[in-house]
């Protein structure tokens, strides 16, 4: 699959999904404004995608926020299990440290696999970080600190989320992909 076909789908994902259930509040403004950056690993190995990691968080780091705000680094060849894509996330915050962005970057985690440790692999809730492939979400703690201040109740977000969830069902997910 190309590189295009891969931002494809995964903006189909952002704006069906996150924007269209409201699963994150912030995201709208930012892609309203294109201020998301794509970036799409041909990483095979956890080693490798270290590697692109560094260089994603150091350019985003550097890149003027009014122009990107966030990126998103998309590794489809990488970490598809998502136990590993798991273990990874420790490695991933270590490198944050080590590069001197800790407070300045942080990363969320998104994969099509994604499951809560209180979840059962099936349950809807783990929909909210469910996505098309393997993904690693850069933030900025300056554009977080806004949006949290900006929100009357952040830490609502994810209980608000699960209940859109469970009353969209597996049924109301399949049917966020159909195009008729």
């Amino acid at each position: 699959m190309s590189a295009e076909a891969i931002v494809d789908a995964t903006r189909r994902w952002l704006e069906r999904a996150v924007i269209g259930l409201n699963l994150c509040p912030f995201a709208k403004a930012v892609h309203a404004r294109r201020q998301i950056r794509y970036s799409v690993s041909d990483a095979t190995s956890a080693r490798e995608l270290r590697g692109d990691l560094g260089r994603e968080l150091e350019w985003l780091a550097h890149a003027d926020a009014e122009a990107v705000d966030t990126t998103l680094l998309i590794h489809p060849h990488a970490l598809n299990d998502f136990t590993d894509y798991n273990r990874f996330l420790g490695a991933a915050d270590v490198l944050l440290v080590e590069l001197g962005l800790e407070g300045v970057l942080q990363i969320a985690s998104f994969h099509p696999d994604y499951e809560f440790a209180d979840c059962a692999p099936d349950a809807i809730d783990n929909y909210s970080n469910r996505s098309p492939y393997p993904m690693l979400h850069l933030l900025r703690e300056a554009s977080i600190d806004r949006a949290v201040a900006a929100f009357p109740d952040p830490s609502a977000i994810y209980g608000r989320n699960i209940r859109t969830l469970r009353r969209l069902g597996h049924d109301g997910w399949r049917a966020l992909w159909r195009d008729d």
